[in-house]
């Protein structure tokens, strides 16, 4: 996951904030991606919040593109918006074949984007993290057309074993106050139980070795050796880990005060023009 912790208030909430796996260990967040969800449950919810079959699509934080290729099956158009320059190229090498995607380098509190100019704006384990955020959420809410939704894809730390890891790597960290803050900004949630899996153990290793610091990855480690969650005749490693989807619906009309952006009707336009991706 990409995660870091940033605290409401942070002078920091205009920076990029550097990714501590991706950014450093890029084969090894290969295997990470390719090893998550291999049921397809996260997938199966966010089309359940919001089908974006023949709409546009904003990846934000979409790193090196792993996920656009999927979005790119059934959408309009995609457009993966990743800070870290390096990642950006990656991306947009990996989906150079496919006519209905394109990467731009920017960040989530300056959209490169035009205002209402897209129905889904995703963003999964990047910079929507808590109090801190705001920034991010003003300006998905901008490039969005009414109707469009944010969908935002990031670990339950209430799920174990995973989240305790979490917790423990990061004894400040509070799930409730993230779900209460997500809950305050108009956001519903859905908590989605997911399987990883490893071609082996030393994949399994080399993944949570970049996701937590050393004590807490050799205890998870060896907490998944004493586990042994393997598959049948031993042909790979499987981890349960927890998610959460945190969805918000634009509205199509006037907001009035006191009410929340999340009550507007899910309908999405379909005389809009597509978001220009240069």
């Amino acid at each position: 996951m990409r995660w870091f912790s940033r605290s409401a208030g942070s002078s920091r909430a205009t920076e990029v904030v550097p990714s501590p796996n991706i950014w450093y260990y890029q084969q090894a967040y290969e295997v990470e991606n390719r090893a998550q969800d291999v049921d397809g449950e996260i997938w199966r919810v966010l089309r359940e919040e919001c089908d974006w079959t023949g709409r546009d699509v904003l990846d934000l934080g979409c790193g090196d593109g792993f996920h656009l290729p999927r979005f790119a099956r059934d959408a309009r158009s995609v457009l993966g918006v990743e800070p870290y320059a390096p990642l950006a190229r990656d991306a947009a090498k990996r989906v150079r074949e496919l006519p209905n995607v394109s990467v731009r380098e920017g960040r989530a509190q300056r959209l490169p984007v035009d205002d209402a100019s897209v129905d889904v704006v995703h963003a999964r384990t990047a910079y929507f993290f808590g109090p801190g955020c705001e920034p991010g959420l003003r300006e998905a809410e901008r490039v969005l057309r009414p109707g469009g939704s944010i969908l935002i894809v990031d670990l339950d730390a209430t799920s174990e074993p995973y989240g305790g890891w979490l917790r423990a790597d990061i004894p400040h960290y509070d799930p409730a106050e993230i779900e209460k803050f997500f809950e305050g900004e108009g956001f519903s949630l859905r908590r989605v139980a997911t399987r990883w899996l490893f071609t082996d153990h030393a994949a399994m290793e080399s993944v949570l070795k970049i996701e937590f610091s050393a004590q807490v990855a050799a205890r998870a480690v060896a907490d998944v050796h004493k586990r042994t969650i393997s598959t049948a005749g031993g042909a790979g490693v499987t981890l349960p880990v927890g998610y959460r989807v945190h969805t918000r619906v634009k509205p199509t009309g006037l907001v009035l005060p006191g009410h929340s952006a999340s009550s507007g009707e899910s309908s999405v336009s379909s005389t809009s023009t597509s978001p220009r991706i240069e």
